[in-house]
């Protein structure tokens, strides 16, 4: 049996950790909280949005708040959490400072988003109209109209 287990924590774009020196992973499912040591038996689990927990085999503790995944135990030594987001850190404060932080601008990025799409949709609206009833809507203006001297010639 292997004293040790292999943790490798991916998203879509990057690998976030890919350890072999791990005593024991922490983690929780619907289910709730679990511990994985090495020998551990085959396990496939969805994670919700939560924090994954781990040891290495110096002792340190580190952890990774992850946003909805699937775990896998393998041959008793290999732990793979594949996961749409992952945050590391090696202090909870910091981790969920960092978590916070992404949050807000996630959601201003999402406001602003929703406000360009907003008025994406009535500019089509307002062309659509236009052309379906010519001469009834007043002709769109420019953000910036440009400005012209009446009294130069060659321009």
């Amino acid at each position: 049996m292997t004293r040790t287990l292999h943790l490798t924590i991916t998203t879509p774009s990057t690998v976030l950790v890919d350890r072999t020196d791990i005593s024991a992973v922490r983690a929780e499912d619907a289910s709730g909280g679990f511990g994985i040591l090495p020998g551990h038996t085959e396990l496939l689990t969805v994670l919700p949005a939560s924090v994954v927990r781990w040891r290495a085999a110096d002792g340190v503790a580190r952890f990774c708040a992850v946003r909805s995944g699937v775990l896998t135990v393998s041959r008793g030594r290999t732990v793979a959490i594949a996961c749409r987001q992952g945050v590391i850190g090696d202090d909870l404060a910091e981790l969920e400072a960092q978590v916070q932080a992404m949050r807000a601008d996630e959601t201003d990025a999402d406001r602003r988003a929703r406000g360009e799409q907003v008025q994406l949709h009535a500019r089509v609206v307002r062309q659509m109209m236009r052309y379906l009833h010519p001469g009834e809507l007043p002709e769109p203006t420019s953000p910036e109209p440009v400005q012209r001297d009446s009294g130069e010639a060659g321009s």
